[in-house]
């Protein structure tokens, strides 16, 4: 039995954790989460799978829950994100936050020695050198949970690092894939979250569409596998058929694939290095889907793909000034405040101004994403 913490069980990757939980009652159990302002899950997340702790968004929700429940032990804002990291029984911290939130908690559960099943992409993006190094100080694993690090994870099994060429992310081309940049002046909101294959939170549709979202997972590959800029590529592919792959020296390539389906690379992070079925899983029929399509990535197209890039070759404070700016920006076109395209114009704006810190501390890096949330609220 595999003792569970889950940071941000009300999200989508959390309700798809929950569902693996829920198939595999003999193998795992959750014994803490953590859920933001949604109290009516939280009861139902309760009441399905009698956790130990609880961590909600306000004082107030947690002293009521008390009342409710009380055989379980409440907590809540931010300290409770940490405590649910952390908490003793568990042998596994799924990071599936929204944000930057994510890091703290993250950096205290590897001081705990918990294995890390990440799916919090803004973690590594903020302060990659800061978890790496915790994590190869305290002998802790990271196991990537996006559907595309999973696939290069498990592409990589048996293989040497150094007989690796590079790493091929694919990218669905989000809402806007087939639409030239003239056609999203006038964009709505409802039209950006309507994604082709993956269910997904407003906040990640918006960054796939926008391409932020595989600007942030090449940051992150470069963090998880320990490789250069210039060997990570992103390939268009319409169907989210081939997750992910890597080319070797050899010129072998290797590719994982799937039908489109978070709770495959969760089962996995969560049941490495063993498999477990998962029969509610849609099979792979590659005769029915018959043809699968590819294109090279157009930077001047997906200019936030682009900003990613030069972001993370830049390092240091960088990606944070990017990953701040970003959410700052996509919550403020969420909000009805910014067009699409501005979203673009905000971040760039951003990057300009700021001089590069090469080796931030947690404390720059919390200073920097404060100020560049500022920053950008001051140009709405």
């Amino acid at each position: 039995m595999k003792y569970i913490s889950l940071l941000g069980a009300s999200g989508s990757i959390g309700t798809q954790t929950l569902d693996v939980i829920k198939e595999h009652p003999e193998e795992f159990k959750l014994a803490a989460f953590s859920v933001g302002r949604n109290i009516d899950l939280a009861r139902k997340i309760i009441i399905d799978f009698q956790p130990e702790l609880v961590s909600v968004g306000e004082k107030s929700s947690a002293d009521m829950l008390k009342a409710e429940f009380p055989g379980i032990s409440f907590t809540y804002g931010q300290l409770g994100l940490t405590e649910v990291a952390v908490y003793h029984r568990s042998d596994i911290v799924v990071n599936a936050v929204l944000g930057r939130v994510g890091l703290e908690p993250t950096l205290q559960a590897i001081e705990d020695k918990k294995t890390i099943a990440i799916a919090n992409k803004e973690t590594l993006v903020t302060a990659g050198h800061l978890v790496m190094d915790a994590a190869k100080e305290n002998n802790v694993q990271l196991l990537p949970v996006d559907s595309e690090h999973s696939a290069i994870f498990q592409a990589l099994q048996g293989e040497k690092e150094k007989n690796i060429d590079r790493l091929i992310l694919t990218a669905s081309g989000g809402s806007f894939r087939d639409q030239s940049r003239a056609d999203l002046e006038n964009v709505t909101v409802a039209e950006a979250l309507n994604h082709p294959n993956w269910s997904m939170g407003a906040k990640i549709t918006i960054d796939s569409a926008s391409m932020m979202n595989k600007g942030l997972e090449v940051i992150e590959a470069h963090w998880l596998f320990s490789l250069p800029y210039e060997k990570i590529d992103v390939l268009l592919h319409n169907e989210s058929i081939i997750h992910s792959m890597v080319e070797f020296h050899d010129s072998s390539v290797i590719a994982q694939l799937g039908t489109p389906d978070m709770r495959v690379p969760i089962q996995y992070a969560l049941t490495y290095p063993d498999r477990l079925p998962l029969p509610s899983a849609n099979r792979l029929n590659l005769a029915q889907i018959g043809k699968l399509h590819f294109k090279e990535m157009d930077f001047e197209r997906f200019r936030c793909l682009k900003f990613a890039y030069e972001a993370g070759k830049a390092g240091g404070s960088m990606p944070a000034v990017l990953n701040a700016a970003n959410e700052a920006a996509v919550a403020a076109f969420l909000e009805g405040k910014i067009s699409f395209l501005k979203i673009e114009d905000l971040i760039e704006s951003a990057l300009e101004r700021h001089q590069t810190i090469k080796h931030p501390e947690l404390s720059d890096i919390q200073a920097i994403d404060e100020e560049t949330r500022k920053y950008i609220n001051s140009l709405l």
